[in-house]
């Protein structure tokens, strides 16, 4: 989801692994062990959570989270709680690190200290102010100063105990002063309108010389404002802390008025100072991505010179090809290629002419695509892209059988528990290596129709190079199918979205042996017993060392690999693709109350929509509501007033409209993502909806009393009805850019190859032998090209940046005024104060 900035649109995403936690300290009594789980938090909001590691004080979670952040915020941060034998959990550290921050361990894994978990440290939010100094005459005709303090509103404060009742105290902080005044309750509101005006009299010292509207320096120094916000609690242990702002009154100058947004900070006792390491500290590698995208035409240029790259000869000469040789890594460059190339439906004839060129150089046909190529890296990044979909209709119920029943199936005989039987292991295990072998040969027609012309193209170039040996048009395609798609996604689920988290130790064992005989199966060795270094994994192997398994793989690969385009087929069993708790409104009641708000389990499959009392209802008996897939009209989001609840979207049937609460911002992007990618053929969808609540007889948005009255606002953009395929071209083309870049210096360096190429004829020189340059002058022309358009771009968005520091005001909503900001806020108001603007 992006943000409109100046006629830009700006994306933000994280892709963070949370590695190990290491010397968390030991639990307080005779079981020193703790049992812990590690949360990512944007501010208070958590986004995401690893599995739960029992009885250990160094957990290594190994799991991977990508979200795209649909909102702005302060801090990225990473919680360890500890689950107790009453199942309670409470906090041991945390790891808060600032937006700003961020660019430092971009990338790079990086041990971080444990930080104390402190109520008064745990802020989010703003506050808008209003201060006003002004000469009053008293009745004694004396002369006094008053500060006039309006409390405005706030936004984003956080959900406490998932109430947030907020309140304001206000107080003047000086030498001797520590009056406190508070604004009413706003009930279950986060962003509540408070609008209260407060008085202060403001006492002039003896030394005061009269000058109008104005207070003596020294006195005004000693002198500011604190404005605390406070969640108002029924619980005994009193109100909770939401966060302070403390404003000196020389910000008053000498126009003797201030407004001004601030972001809430924590108390000065808030951070507690501990020793290194003293909680613990926890692995992390985190990237940050903040993508400022132009109108499309800005990138006209470039984007027509990657384009044309498959057409190009040599492809070596081209821009996609010229990316993936300057890269540092060639996964760089094939993550925003190939989206791009997706979305323009190029994606067939570049990887087929990448593949070409890439066999022409290959000599042993043992080796083809075994390296980590552009080609392969390519090639890869659209089978997961354009695969999915695929893989869960292959594997993901067998997968989740295997996770879910814990059988047994160790067969190193060292590895063996004294309980287990090797022979009843084997036979678990070839059970389930069977099971998985047939379903992936019997599914080639399901296999996607461009995956399918992609191995068509590799088949017939291999087969084409490699005259003598009649199995390379196997072995082109099975080292992609099986090596690279399937087997890794058998052992490693999470990574491909078959299984919410990393496997556990045990389950992860039996997946590696599944993995290892499929890889094996599907490769078509001449000898199988030597692709296995272990001896116990040759003689399982023995199970499969017939000419059956050859053929049903030869059989398979023929038709994924064939001429003829298989259409996509309607699967008749539905297909699980998301599920979760969220919380429901009851529908066709038209008295709001919290009776009304349920607790329920969703699940979503390519048929319907549906929600069940319970996680354990959904598999056994009916739902509760059952929406087909084709009676979706329109997802939406419900803007937040309707119900005073946040992450909150709507799905619209021709009858009445179903109000969902999310558990976060992040999931109410991929619950109304998927169900609108799901519905979007259908033939009834709206073009236009509500984005309010219909209650108490009447549309809170437009105030129309007929709740069948037709939307007031368009609906969202249309979205592809490919669900894998929802591809922004001008974002994969601002991040080429940006790797271009990146990178100048390899571009500039790769001409000079070019020049040396074309003038020197005797060997290579070692600084340009790096470099893939099959026609020097062809490949000399494309790179002016490109680092013009490059330039171009890299003015573009100098220009950008320099009018929005020209543009930005410090204290506006958009911009707050926190610790970082605040002396660019005095010096802003000096300027503005000496220059008319």
């Amino acid at each position: 989801m992006a943000v409109e900035e100046e006629g830009l649109r700006v994306f933000q995403s994280v892709k963070i692994k949370i590695g190990e936690a290491k010397n968390i300290p030991p639990y307080p009594g005779p079981n020193k062990m703790r049992d812990c789980y590690c949360t990512v938090n944007l501010d208070q909001e958590e986004v995401f959570r690893t599995k739960t590691l029992e009885k250990s004080l160094c957990p290594f979670y190994g799991e991977d989270f990508y979200c795209e952040i649909p909102r702005s915020f302060r801090h990225l941060s990473f919680y360890i709680f500890d689950r107790d034998v009453f199942r309670r959990d409470s906090s041991i550290g945390k790891v808060a690190v600032k937006k700003e921050d961020l660019q430092k361990y971009h990338g790079k894994d990086h041990w971080f200290p444990l930080q104390p978990v402190c109520a008064d440290s745990e802020v989010q939010g703003k506050v808008h102010l209003e201060l006003r100094l002004s000469e009053v005459i008293t009745d004694s005709g004396g002369v006094c100063h008053k500060l006039a303090t309006r409390v405005l509103e706030c936004q984003d404060l956080p959900i406490v105990n998932n109430q947030c009742d907020p309140y304001a105290a206000v107080s003047l902080l000086g030498p001797s002063r520590s009056e406190a005044k508070k604004t009413k309750v706003k009930r279950k509101n986060n962003n509540p309108q408070f609008d209260e005006v407060f008085f202060f009299e403001v006492t002039k010292p003896l030394s005061y010389t009269k000058r109008q509207f104005d207070v003596e320096e020294d006195d005004v120094d000693k002198l500011a404002l604190k404005v605390d916000l406070w969640n108002a609690s029924n619980l005994k242990f009193g109100d909770e802390f939401l966060g302070e702002v403390r404003v000196p009154l020389k910000v008053l100058g000498q126009s003797g008025v201030h407004d001004a947004w601030y972001f809430l900070q924590p108390r000065d006792n808030g951070n507690k100072s501990v020793k290194a390491d003293e909680l613990g500290s926890l692995r992390l590698n985190i990237v940050y991505t903040e993508d400022h995208v132009f109108p499309t035409e800005h990138y006209n240029p470039l984007r027509d010179l990657l384009l044309q790259s498959a057409h190009l000869e040599p492809v070596s000469a081209s821009a996609a090809h010229i990316l993936g040789e300057v890269c540092r890594e060639k996964q760089e460059a094939a993550v925003p290629l190939v989206r791009l190339f997706l979305h323009y439906g190029k994606i067939v004839p570049f990887l087929s002419a990448i593949a070409h060129a890439e066999i022409s150089r290959t000599q042993d046909p043992n080796t083809i695509f075994r390296g980590n190529s552009l080609t392969s890296k390519c090639i890869d990044e659209t089978m997961k892209l354009a695969g999915m979909h695929y893989l869960r209709v292959t594997l993901k119920p067998i997968i989740d059988e295997i996770c879910t029943d814990h059988k047994p199936c160790e067969i190193d005989p060292v590895k063996l528990k004294e309980s287990e039987n090797l022979d009843t292991n084997r036979e678990n295990l070839r059970q389930y290596v069977d099971r998985i072998f047939n379903v992936i040969t019997s599914s080639g027609v399901s296999c996607p129709t461009v995956m399918c012309d992609i191995f068509f193209s590799l088949r017939e170039s291999a087969a084409s190079r490699f005259q003598v040996d009649p199995d390379v048009r196997y072995t082109a395609v099975s080292s992609f199918i099986f090596l690279r798609f399937f087997a890794p996604a058998i052992l490693s689920p999470n990574l491909f979205h078959l299984r919410p988290h990393h496997p556990d130790p045990y389950t992860s064992r039996t997946l590696t042996l599944v993995s290892k005989t499929i890889q094996t199966l599907g490769s078509l060795a001449k000898s199988k017993s030597a692709n296995f270094k272990e001896s116990y994994m040759a003689a399982f192997y023995d199970y499969f060392n017939e000419q059956k398994y050859a053929d049903a793989v030869k059989n398979f690969l023929d038709l994924i690999s064939s001429s003829a385009r298989w259409d996509q087929k309607s699967i008749e069993t539905p297909i699980m693709l998301k599920e979760g708790f969220m919380i429901k409104r009851a529908q066709g009641r038209n008295r709001f109350g919290l009776k009304n708000f349920k607790k329920r389990w969703f699940r979503l499959t390519n048929h319907e929509f549906t929600y069940h009392k319970t996680k354990g209802n959904a598999k056994g008996e009916g739902a509760l509501c059952s929406i087909p897939i084709e009676n979706i009209l329109a997802v939406e989001r419900l803007e937040e007033e309707s119900f005073k609840m946040k992450n909150m979207f709507q799905v619209i049937q021709p009858e009445r409209a179903l109000y969902i609460q999310a558990n976060n911002c992040v999931e109410a992007r991929d619950w109304i993502d998927i169900l609108t990618k799901v519905s979007q053929c259908n033939r009834k969808r709206l073009s236009t909806y509500h984005p309010s609540a219909f209650l108490n007889g009447h549309w809170l948005c437009c105030k129309l009393s007929a709740d069948t009255a037709p939307g007031c606002t368009p609906c969202t953009g249309g979205l592809p009805a490919n669900i894998q395929l929802d591809v922004d071209g001008d974002r994969e083309t601002e991040r080429i850019y940006s790797l271009y870049s990146t990178y100048m210096a390899k571009l500039v360096k790769m001409q000079e190859a070019c020049g040396s190429k074309s003038v020197y004829d005797g060997p290579e020189q070692e600084e340009y032998s790096t470099f893939v340059i099959d026609d020097p002058q062809e490949t000399y022309k494309t790179l002016r090209l490109v680092i013009s358009a490059v330039q171009t771009l890299e003015q573009q968005h100098m220009q950008y940046k320099r009018d929005k520091f020209r543009k930005t005001k410090y204290g506006s909503q958009e911009h707050p005024i926190g610790d970082q900001s605040f002396q660019c806020y005095i010096r802003q108001q000096s300027e503005s104060s000496t220059y008319s603007i």
